[in-house]
């Protein structure tokens, strides 16, 4: 039942905060009486705030308040919302912004009382000072300066008291309605909302293991040790826990200050592009992304202004692809860049990302219908999200189902693009990507590569070789099982097929049988007739009906 407490509490922030002013008077997605009913549900909640006085804020910060009073699952949501700027209200998009290192922080316990129980000494032995008020509060942790005893300025982020019965209490209310709607509704069948849900609780509960997010950071500026586009601050493992993180202190411009980037002659529409470079990078040569790059984890180092670079905080939460999923993801992206629908239509089929069954012609058509008019715009003013989203609602209607596995690379991607196109909205992501995709794929294909995969596989060949007999002996013993069970249930039909003939004869036999009875019988009415017949004759005559009827 405690998912239906949650649930009330959800419905009482909701009518608290009234976001059912965001409600549209009439959708397509809801009727007329559903959104009546929903508006009723409502009331009981809003009742005690009837008679006080009105609430004077505006519905955008209303938004952000109730997300903030939700908890961390819903501002991880309102984080996404904020950086698609093409999709949102320009005053919504900078309301849910605030949420990105603003939310407020907690006061009790002390961060010096997480750090003594964390580390086992006290914090005076660690640190020549640690700042009380933090410098950052986001929905699962907050971070405070602190400088150790050698002189280093780190930060040191300690995870929110309390916040896993939070979060877990929100992943059974999520769980309970995927549950629901997967049970009672084909979109949430498609969807597969149950995995999603499934996905995202060991994403977001990776999250509250700082130790994880050490060995991401590690990882991820070792990948880019040697880069000039990426900066990630150093681990001090020594100082770090489950619940306490040290990490390096950096000092950079946040990414969505573009004043004092101007001020700084930065190039934006370089940094951008960057932006995208350095996903794709991630992707596809390192396949170990950073999924929760919204612009609170982003800074701009501003050494370099004419060729800029970025410092990428907070790694809890990393995605990385199959090989297959990696493949198909590059092969799909080419195609509908050159807009080859056919082969985006067969790439769908043999990824098993709809069914094999699917019409190939009338999914290539539909994809070209969608993609078509698009195309037709300049493609710096076409969003890569709205076209995926577009083509994911295509899908749909030949039972695409989500790919769970995908879902963090979505999300990073929207980040992405919203935060490339609020630096430099002339960004043209296509013009970015395309070369980069099509360099991925010749190096994929290069014959030297080829071979350093076969030179790479051939210690795993060579130890197989000692199994290879037996593998062809089972082989062998499979293959003549399997010819036995074929000329058994060659035999076995065989029988059946003689059975059924047989039946067949004896009903054929029971009526000739019933119509000579019925001849006999009239043998006294014809008897005068019979007399004028040779009894040789008459003899032939039955002996042919007694063959016809007992001997077929």
């Amino acid at each position: 039942m405690s998912h239906l407490l949650r649930l009330i509490k959800v419905i009482r922030i909701v009518a608290k905060h009234r976001l059912d002013d965001f409600l549209p008077q009439q959708t397509k997605a809801l009727k007329q009486k559903e959104l009546t009913a929903l508006r009723l549900l409502l009331i009981p909640f809003r009742l005690p705030r009837i008679f006080r006085s009105t609430d004077k804020r505006n519905r955008n910060r209303r938004l952000r308040e109730a997300m903030e009073e939700l908890g961390p699952v819903y501002i991880k949501f309102g984080q996404l919302l904020s950086t698609r700027r093409d999709f949102l209200d320009r005053n919504l998009a900078d309301e849910l912004q605030s949420l990105q290192d603003n939310v407020p922080p907690f006061n009790s316990p002390t961060v010096q009382n997480i750090v003594e129980d964390a580390l086992g000494v006290k914090s005076e032995q660690l640190f020549k000072q640690l700042d009380i008020e933090p410098l950052a509060s986001a929905s699962v942790a907050q971070v405070h300066k602190a400088k150790l005893q050698n002189n280093d300025e780190v930060v040191v982020k300690v995870i929110r008291p309390g916040i896993e019965s939070t979060i877990a209490a929100d992943l059974k209310l999520l769980k309970w309605i995927a549950s629901l709607l997967e049970a009672y509704s084909n979109i949430g069948k498609r969807l597969r909302l149950i995995e999603v849900v499934n996905d995202y609780e060991k994403v977001i509960f990776g999250e509250l293991d700082l130790q994880i997010e050490a060995a991401n950071t590690s990882q991820l500026r070792s990948n880019f040790e040697n880069s000039d586009v990426l900066y990630v601050p150093k681990v001090y493992w020594n100082y770090t826990r489950k619940n306490v993180l040290v990490l390096e202190r950096i000092h950079g411009i946040p990414v969505t200050d573009t004043d004092s980037l101007r001020d700084l002659k930065v190039n934006l529409k370089k940094l951008a592009e960057t932006g995208v470079d350095i996903f794709f990078t991630q992707v596809f040569e390192h396949n170990f992304f950073h999924a929760d790059m919204h612009p609170g984890n982003i800074f701009v180092s501003s050494e370099n202004p004419k060729s800029p670079s970025y410092i990428a905080i907070d790694c809890a939460i990393i995605g990385s692809l199959s090989d297959d999923d990696q493949e198909y993801l590059a092969k799909n992206l080419l195609a509908i860049f050159k807009r080859d629908y056919r082969r985006v239509a067969e790439l769908h089929i043999a990824s098993g990302w709809v069914p094999k069954t699917t019409n190939m012609h009338e999914f290539e058509f539909a994809m070209r219908t969608v993609c078509e008019p698009i195309f037709e715009k300049p493609l710096k003013e076409i969003s890569f999200g709205q076209l995926l989203m577009q083509l994911f609602r295509t899908a749909g209607k030949f039972d695409m189902e989500v790919q769970p596995s995908l879902v963090l690379l979505q999300k990073t991607l929207l980040n992405i693009e919203g935060l490339g196109r609020q630096l430099y909205p002339e960004l043209d992501i296509w013009k970015t990507a395309l070369p980069y995709l099509e360099n991925w794929n010749n190096e994929r294909l290069n014959p030297l590569n080829l071979l350093s995969k076969i030179q790479e596989n051939m210690p795993k060949w060579i130890d197989q070789l000692p199994n290879l007999p037996l593998l062809f002996i089972n082989a062998s013993t499979q293959s003549s099982k399997l010819s036995e069970i074929n000329k058994s249930l060659v035999r076995q039909q065989q029988i059946a097929e003689k059975k059924l003939e047989r039946q067949r004869r004896l009903s054929r036999n029971s009526g000739l049988l019933a119509l000579l009875f019925a001849a006999f019988s009239l043998i006294p009415v014809v008897s005068e007739t019979l007399a004028h017949i040779p009894a040789a004759t008459l003899g032939l005559g039955l002996l042919g009906v007694y063959l016809l009827c007992f001997r077929r």
